[in-house]
């Protein structure tokens, strides 16, 4: 009988310490599904600047505890992770942001055969870049097949032998007359002659201008500025920003960034506000407009869009030269930032006034009168427009301004190519693109892992800025129908209402746009997509979109937001 009092006195006291423990627990606040999270969440400490995750442990993420931002240290340091609780204050909640493994494979799916070799890879290095290791016989895809020719040579440079009694202000004259410009030259006494190096900048057919500039009395000889390659070294694929940002791989940038970084291309982003300070955005930040008018500072959304567009630091943009205007359209500290009808028609309004090429719209709402009639004289300027399909889910009504017939719609894919569960799906979808487990830069130099639509538009938006630096007069709808043309299908064959008409390839779509007045060099050779489907639903470029009808209650709704997630 004492055994068995003593036995159940420990087991009251322990019953006690549990019910104290709970207690004290809601006397602080914390739920036990937050701490939870909260403690399960993985530390990431690995050298070098790879964020990665202890293998045995899943990432999660309770909904009420805010992204966690990551602090990347100058050297070769561990990564100190800031941990963000719900107890610290209210913090902008980033939609569906949490950390996974960063894998970087050799070669993306695409480019292996059955059994899972690669059947061709991309070097480049500094100032050029070339084709180079082993294919398949029989094999090669069709995209592919330009590619070779056009890397034998520098784009838009060629070597010329001129006159030796030239001083460089004539030779510069020279050039001037061409509509060239003289990178360098100087005289070869191994050959007896004096030899410069030019190059086109306003876009004209290469073979016109040296054939043209051969006729000058003062030139000897034209020729291009062949590549020439080290043999006997391992071929690779082109490496950029973080080994994280699998999306490099997947749109296929660091290829596409041997012919066009943005340069010269303005990019209207209306969003949050961007930490313009940030190292990954430095120089970036042409102009800045707030059409809130508020006091607020960066916000963690506005300053990753601007990282997927122009990082240029330790991560990569897709155009990672092109400038931005800044527009903060939204703002708002208590769940997700906001903005109206009014101030979405302020921000188009700037932009158009102000030079922009093309408007990024990371932001989803209702169909809006006064919105639509706003993007419709946006378009009708001649300017590109490209918003998120929206992170509302299989069952959402489309949102706007995605759906409207003049916007470039972009939905988003992770990894494994699959479409993220909460992207929003519809047959006004243009195209997709990575947008799930992103690598960005966050305030305050600090870094984040997310997932969106969002950035998959902004990674769109990117490749648009590519194509236009390649050719200044390129209109929107050729720029849509390109994009169309070259994206790599996913999901079932030819064009869906997940994908679109496919992922982008930011390579294949730089490489149909010719520099301004040439030949493309592969304009219709898609990269897996279709050459023979339907005849475009209307005219070639111009997608056909069924006008979808919105509940009464959406078309009440006078307030456009931010990308938000679905619920789990």
């Amino acid at each position: 009988m004492t055994r068995k009092s003593e036995s159940g006195v420990r087991a009251g006291v322990c019953a006690s310490s549990v019910a104290a423990a709970l207690l004290l627990a809601a006397c602080f606040g914390v739920e036990v599904a937050q701490a939870q999270a909260i403690m399960r969440t993985p530390t990431i400490s690995v050298p070098s600047r790879m964020p990665t995750i202890s293998p045995g442990i899943a990432a999660r993420v309770s909904p009420g505890v805010a992204a966690r931002a990551v602090a990347v240290g100058r050297g070769p340091g561990p990564i100190v992770t800031t941990r963000i609780s719900a107890r610290m204050g209210p913090t902008p909640v980033l939609p569906y942001a949490r950390y996974s493994p960063n894998l970087y494979p050799a070669c993306t799916a695409p480019d292996r055969d059955a059994a899972g070799e690669c059947l061709a890879q991309q070097n480049a290095g500094g100032d050029g870049s070339g084709k180079s290791g082993k294919k398949t016989a029989g094999k090669r895809r069709g995209n592919n097949a330009p590619v070779a020719a056009d890397l034998r040579t520098f784009a838009d440079e060629f070597v010329a032998e001129i006159d030796g009694g030239l001083s460089s202000t004539e030779a510069d004259e020279l050039a001037r007359r061409h509509g060239l410009t003289r990178v360098t030259s100087e005289n070869f006494p191994l050959i007896g002659a004096t030899f410069g190096l030019f190059r086109i900048t306003d876009g004209r057919p290469s073979a016109t201008v040296r054939r043209e500039f051969a006729a000058d009395g003062s030139v000897r000889s034209v020729q291009p500025n062949f590549r020439y390659l080290l043999q006997d070294q391992k071929s690779s694929v082109p490496t950029e920003g973080d080994p994280a940002q699998y999306a490099l791989a997947k749109l296929r940038l660091p290829q596409a960034h041997t012919l066009a970084h943005g340069a010269s291309v303005t990019v209207a982003v209306i969003d949050s506000g961007i930490d313009a300070r940030h190292p990954e955005l430095a120089n970036s930040i042409a102009d800045n407009f707030d059409a809130l008018g508020s006091a607020e500072g960066p916000h963690i959304h506005g300053t990753g869009i601007a990282g997927a567009l122009v990082a240029h630091a330790k991560l990569m943009g897709s155009a990672p030269e092109a400038r931005i205007i800044a527009i903060r359209a939204f703002g708002g500290t208590t769940g997700g930032a906001e903005s109206s009808s009014y101030i979405i028609l302020r921000s188009l309004n700037y932009a158009a006034e102000h030079g922009a090429q093309i408007v990024n719209m990371s932001f989803a709402g209702p169909k809006d009168a006064v919105i639509e009639r706003a993007i419709a004289a946006t378009a009708a300027r001649g300017l590109v427009l490209i918003a998120a399909a929206g992170n509302a889910g299989a069952k959402s009504p489309p949102l706007y301004p995605a759906a409207n017939p003049n916007v470039i719609a972009v939905s988003a894919t992770d990894q494994q190519d699959r479409l993220f569960t909460a992207s929003n799906r519809g047959n006004y979808i243009a195209v997709a693109a990575p947008g799930v487990d992103i690598f960005l830069p966050a305030p305050d130099g600090k870094y984040q892992m997310t997932s969106g639509t969002s950035f998959s538009a902004a990674y769109v938006s990117g490749v648009a800025a590519l194509l236009l630096e390649r050719n200044s007069a390129l209109k929107p709808e050729a720029l849509r129908t390109t994009l169309a043309k070259t994206a790599r299908d996913l999901g079932s064959p030819g064009r869906d209402d997940l994908f679109g008409d496919g992922e982008a390839d930011a390579f294949a779509a730089v490489m149909a746009v010719p520099a301004a007045g040439a030949t493309p060099v592969a304009a219709a050779s898609g990269t897996t997509k279709r050459e023979d489907i339907e005849k475009r639903r209307d005219e070639p470029g111009i997608r056909a979109l069924e006008q979808p009808s919105l509940s009464s209650t959406e078309d009440k709704a006078t307030v456009s937001q931010a990308d938000r997630p679905a619920t789990r």
